[in-house]
């Protein structure tokens, strides 16, 4: 079983970095054919999925957060890492990792959620 935990902070001033960490125990972050999503869901709004990185390393992201995100890893201790920079209020939100098994070719990243396991999520809030 995975399990994911999520952790950073939870107030970040606009124009500044947000930066959490998604804590993976119970499989490698390695496993073949895993992917590790960050989504988030912001205040009376749906979920948005902004990107993931996938057992070899390969990042992908959603165009609309294209240009201010950036997904890692650090295989040593099995977490993925979300940078998203020049925030605003905007991307207010409490923020989820999650893992999925194999993927058909024609799975729709940006809006399917068929995820094996969620994290309990984090919130994090965007104000001076």
């Amino acid at each position: 079983q995975v399990q994911l935990r999520e952790s950073g902070p939870g107030l970040v001033k606009p124009s500044r970095t947000l930066s959490l960490i998604c804590t993976v125990s119970g499989y490698s972050i390695t496993t073949s054919n895993f992917y590790w999503s960050w989504i988030r869901q912001p205040p009376g709004k749906g979920l948005e999925w902004i990107g993931y990185i996938d057992y070899s390393g390969t990042t992908y992201y959603n165009p609309s957060l294209k240009s201010r995100t950036s997904i890692w890893r650090d295989t040593s201790k099995d977490q993925i890492t979300l940078h998203l920079f020049s925030v605003t209020p905007e991307d207010t939100a409490v923020y989820y990792c999650a893992q999925k098994g194999p993927a058909d070719g024609d799975y729709d990243w940006l809006t399917s959620y068929e995820y094996d396991y969620w994290g309990q999520g984090t919130q994090v809030t965007v104000s001076s």
